[in-house]
């Protein structure tokens, strides 16, 4: 992963002297196997580790090295896995854990503690913890979107806590369900979904603080300039600053453009002109400097589209300005075989996405008719990308899938049982 501006977490952890200057930033790898970095973190991170080729820092007291990875494994380089849209596998690149490699604790919120192995538990079908495996490629995490009500339904919540590290709230932080009335805001929901990811030890993408839908009608009403920047500012700082600390990333705009690459009409956009993203991203560090700051669209998946170009240019002239961007996030919500986005164009289009920014992600992918091969290509591309730092799928189980089971979008079947492609992911990884 990529940091931007030491600076800013020097001034968050007051690191000062020069030992300090070189410690491992919050959120980064401090330890792994063939990892060649530093393995002491900030002031007040601790280095947990999670497994033999992953190690993080994560809140907690004082700096601690990363662990040594286990003398029994033997370990010797191969070259990362290429993506490839017929492929049924992808390249080795990881150690498989040894039989006696036995889970860290959980180490405090915001934390991600995977499943004892790579292995996982077995449950539902799953051959793998898809969490750890690609833990295993040197990525932060595999998540899933889910809400409060979704947890309770099934076998949704065990499914969650065996195979995945991240989750994202599908609708609880939205503006609707936080502030409908302003001023006043309706948490509980989100306080369920953190509440449920930091007693598992999940990561946590917060999703969103600025949408166009899902609006509260009253924002939408607004026609004064200042009242409305107002209004946005102190619904950013208030969703983003109850959770400080406790979320990995926050989604801070999202769906600001339309499909050539221009601004979408919205009532942000309307009355603030562009410079509510910039707004809105600096309140956001204000509110918690931690947190990984996200725009986030859909149908950037052709390198030559036009939005995908759009976001790529105001990426980069938002960053040149001082906007406190740190990451670029792509739902792909794609289809197979795809016609206006072929899934075998994902990964070059996600490695434009990725050049533009600090780090990268895939927040909400869901492959309508998606074959397993299709699965290993978005995945496969991820790996691939230095600075791509995950993948979130839209929920665990077709019958909770926003474009409905018919097509089979997602990795588990309605009985919540690993699909092939689920299993696929996990030998591609291996």
């Amino acid at each position: 992963m990529h940091f931007r501006d030491a600076s800013i977490y020097m001034a968050v952890v007051g690191l000062t002297s020069t030992t300090a200057l070189a410690a491992v930033a919050p959120f980064g790898q401090c330890g792994g196997v063939n990892y060649k970095g530093d393995s002491a973190c900030a002031s007040g991170w601790t280095c947990n580790k999670y497994n033999d080729w992953y190690s993080q820092c994560i809140p907690g007291g004082g700096v601690k090295p990363a662990a040594s990875p286990s003398p029994s494994l033997t370990v010797s380089p191969s070259p990362a896995a290429s993506p490839s849209p017929t492929a049924t596998s992808a390249s080795s690149s990881i150690v498989k854990p040894a039989p006696s490699a036995s889970p860290s604790p959980s180490a405090g919120s915001g934390g991600n503690t995977p499943a004892p192995n790579v292995a996982g538990s077995g449950r539902n079908g799953a051959k793998c913890n898809l969490d750890a495996a690609f833990k295993a490629k040197g990525k932060k995490y595999v998540g899933v979107a889910t809400d409060q009500y979704t947890l309770s339904a099934g076998k949704n919540k065990e499914v969650i806590v065996d195979n995945f590290g991240c989750v994202t709230p599908e609708n609880s932080m939205k503006w609707d369900a936080t502030e409908r009335s302003e001023g006043q805001f309706t948490l509980d929901g989100a306080n369920a979904l953190v509440s449920f990811a930091t007693g598992n030890g999940k990561l946590i993408r917060g999703h969103t603080t600025v949408w166009h839908s899902q609006l509260a009608p009253w924002v939408s009403q607004i026609r004064d300039k200042a009242k409305l920047e107002e209004v946005m500012v102190n619904h950013i700082k208030k969703l983003v600053g109850t959770y400080a600390g406790k979320i990995y990333a926050w989604d801070v705009v999202n769906e600001i453009f339309d499909e050539q690459g221009g601004f979408r009409s919205s009532v942000f956009y309307n009355v603030l002109g562009e410079g509510f993203v910039s707004t809105a991203f600096h309140a956001a560090r204000q509110a918690d400097p931690l947190a990984k700051l996200y725009i986030n669209d859909y149908n950037l998946d052709g390198a030559n589209y036009g939005k995908t170009k759009g976001m790529i240019t105001h990426v980069k002239q938002w960053i040149a300005a001082g906007v406190p961007i740190d990451g670029i996030g792509s739902q792909s919500h794609v289809s197979s075989p795809g016609t206006l986005f072929p899934i075998s164009g994902v990964p070059a289009a996600l490695k434009a996405l990725c050049d533009a920014a600090p780090e990268c992600a895939v927040t909400e992918l869901d492959i309508n008719n998606g074959k397993p091969a299709d699965w290993v290509t978005v995945f496969d591309a991820c790996v691939d990308i230095k600075n791509c730092v995950g993948i979130t799928v839209w929920g665990v189980s077709d019958t909770n899938s926003w474009i409905g089971a018919a097509g089979g979008p997602l990795l588990f079947d309605g009985s919540f049982q690993a699909k092939p492609s689920y299993n696929e992911l996990c030998s591609a990884l291996a």
